[in-house]
């Protein structure tokens, strides 16, 4: 059920689109934001609605029209996209068609053996509940999101396909999808007559994965992408200069995707070192991590996190300085590497 909070009428910025910079996904005809708001966390259920209003009334204001869900981003599962129905509903109908709203599926979801993985049957049932959850008559994109080695890439790929000739989405993506699994899926797509848009990797200093072999295959085939985490769940950022502080995710043991495990001591000072360097660029720390993603030219867009809207301004900050020097680079790469 979709819920009104009393709040003033929502008029969106008349400058949107004078700052943002946008880029061609792929081969294809869309173009997107160079950076996108990602819902993965802060818009669930144990948040406060008020401020994930006011992230997402203050990322489009920016020029940010491309909003990231999931079935399972929450807590709860399936609450983000909730969250984002229940604004949508209030703030941005009227600009539907400015928008790119995506979701995904392919992690646990629901009890039984048809909550998770990549068959029609799952794929389909999960698009249509977020659908129902969203209020949205269809996704701009729908991912599948990640590789399941027990269900045929094929039937994977005719779910999509089905997805979008139903009218369920208009372009279709993968996430976490190895090289060799990305060839083939682009393959079975191209045939189909859906091509692949896009790919969604994790992407950052410490986490260059995509460099040994994807990367190659995206800008080969002419598929665009969208990294992930490209301050790695915050370590990229001066948050942790000194080490871990008591209200940071780190500290945090119910947060397992980031732990103190994660910021060792050889950490903090590669952290340091890499902030020195983005101190003499005129940036933050979260600026240049975010701006070094955009500079690898197979990355479309880099999908941005906030807890507040403060912190979107400051990664929307980063396009102000893109480029870098071979020197940089350099002392960059002999930091993490």
């Amino acid at each position: 059920m979709i819920t009104h909070e009393p709040n003033p009428l929502y008029v969106a910025s008349p400058e949107r689109y004078k700052t943002m910079q946008y880029q061609r996904c792929g081969k294809s005809g869309l173009r997107l934001p160079r950076l996108s708001l990602g819902l993965w966390q802060n818009f669930g259920a144990v948040d406060p609605q008020s401020n994930a209003r006011a992230m997402l009334r203050r990322a489009f204001d920016l020029g940010i029209t491309h909003f990231d869900l999931a079935n399972n981003y929450g807590p709860n599962f399936g609450s983000a996209e909730q969250t984002f129905g229940n604004i949508f509903a209030q703030d941005f109908v009227r600009y539907r068609d400015e928008l790119i709203i995506s979701s995904k599926a392919g992690y646990d979801m629901w009890p039984g053996p048809y909550g998770i993985g990549g068959s029609r049957k799952y794929l389909v049932s999960s698009c249509d509940q977020s659908l129902k959850r969203t209020g949205l008559d269809y996704f701009d994109i729908f991912y599948h999101h990640c590789m399941d080695p027990e269900t045929p890439i094929e039937e994977t790929m005719q779910a999509l396909d089905f997805i979008v000739r139903s009218g369920r989405a208009l372009y279709v993506g993968i996430s976490n999808y190895q090289p060799a699994q990305t060839k083939e899926a682009i393959r079975i797509l191209r045939e189909l007559g859906t091509p692949l848009l896009i790919h969604q990797p994790r992407y950052n200093l410490f986490d260059r994965w995509i460099e040994n072999g994807l990367t190659d295959v995206l800008k080969d085939e002419g598929v665009g992408s969208i990294v992930f985490s490209p301050l790695a769940q915050g370590v990229l950022t001066n948050k942790y200069l000194n080490g871990i502080p008591a209200d940071s995710r780190a500290a945090r043991p119910e947060l397992i995707y980031l732990n103190n495990k994660d910021i060792t001591p050889e950490k903090i000072q590669k952290v340091q070192a890499l902030n020195a360097i983005a101190e003499a660029r005129g940036q933050t720390l979260a600026q240049m991590s975010i701006a070094w993603t955009l500079h690898n030219e197979a990355v479309t867009t880099c999908l941005i996190g906030a807890s507040r809207p403060a912190q979107i301004d400051d990664s929307v900050a980063a396009l102000n300085n893109l480029s870098f020097s071979a020197e940089e680079l350099a002392k960059i790469d002999g930091i993490v590497k």
